[in-house]
């Protein structure tokens, strides 16, 4: 799923809002030229994703979750990192008491921009995870 939403890229390039980005999304210590092969893209996309879904765990904590649910929310906190999903309002709405499970995936559907501007690509994979996220609502 992340390597469809990333796409892969050879060599480094500046992202939607400049930051360097190389292979399937990777960011951390890209520098400008660095160059990947798809080998070592899958390699790190499999790394960088593994630690982005233990972050997001940490984050949501004891929340019952199906699978699909934790999937969407692992693929946003790929594209958005770490941080800004746990400081997010998803979050806010599943640590509720009760969880808010049909509010935290509508937050997905609001982090559609980059840079200020509204991104076409964003909003479609949002809409993906937004739906992956709904998958056999309601709870």
């Amino acid at each position: 799923m992340l390597a469809g939403y990333e796409g892969y890229r050879g060599e480094a390039y500046r992202d939607a809002v400049g930051v360097p980005t190389v292979g399937f999304g990777a960011t951390a210590g890209v520098r400008p030229g660095e160059r990947t092969d798809p080998v070592r893209a899958v390699q790190r996309l499999a790394a960088d994703a593994e630690a982005h879904a233990r972050e997001a765990a940490r984050c949501i904590g004891e929340v019952p979750l199906y699978q699909h649910e934790f999937d969407a929310y692992a693929s946003l906190a790929y594209n958005i990192g770490g941080p800004a999903f746990c400081g997010s309002t998803l979050v806010k709405k599943l640590r509720a008491a009760p969880p808010d499970y049909a509010g935290a995936c509508a937050e997905i559907l609001r982090w559609i921009y980059a840079g200020g501007r509204r991104l076409g690509g964003l909003a479609r994979r949002r809409a993906q995870e937004y739906r992956l996220c709904m998958e056999g609502a309601p709870r």
